[in-house]
């Protein structure tokens, strides 16, 4: 899992540049289907906090009901998102 937390981690950085609209598009399922899975697995493991940080970037990146930003709010909040995904893959164990 830590792998694919530091894949999310790259993806999000990869934001920042001027890329085509489906990237952003692709970028909102896969941020999605990891920050949920994330969020179920701090669950089942009583880590509260994670679970509940995990869940709000999941609804936050949604692309069914996607949550509009001007770019650079998302180039901020992609940063400090795959800060989230690198630093929680450095300190878990799975």
């Amino acid at each position: 899992m830590k792998n694919i937390k530091y894949i999310t981690a790259g993806l999000l950085l990869l934001a920042v540049l001027p890329l085509p609209y489906a990237y952003y598009t692709l970028l909102r399922w896969v941020v999605t289907a990891v920050s949920g899975y994330c969020a179920f697995l701090s669950y089942e493991d009583k880590s509260m906090g994670w679970a509940f940080g995990f869940g709000i970037i999941a609804i936050l990146f949604n692309p069914i009901v996607p949550f509009y930003m001007d770019k650079t709010s998302w180039m901020i909040f992609d940063s400090v998102v795959a800060g989230v995904f690198g630093f929680n893959a450095f300190v878990s164990e799975a």
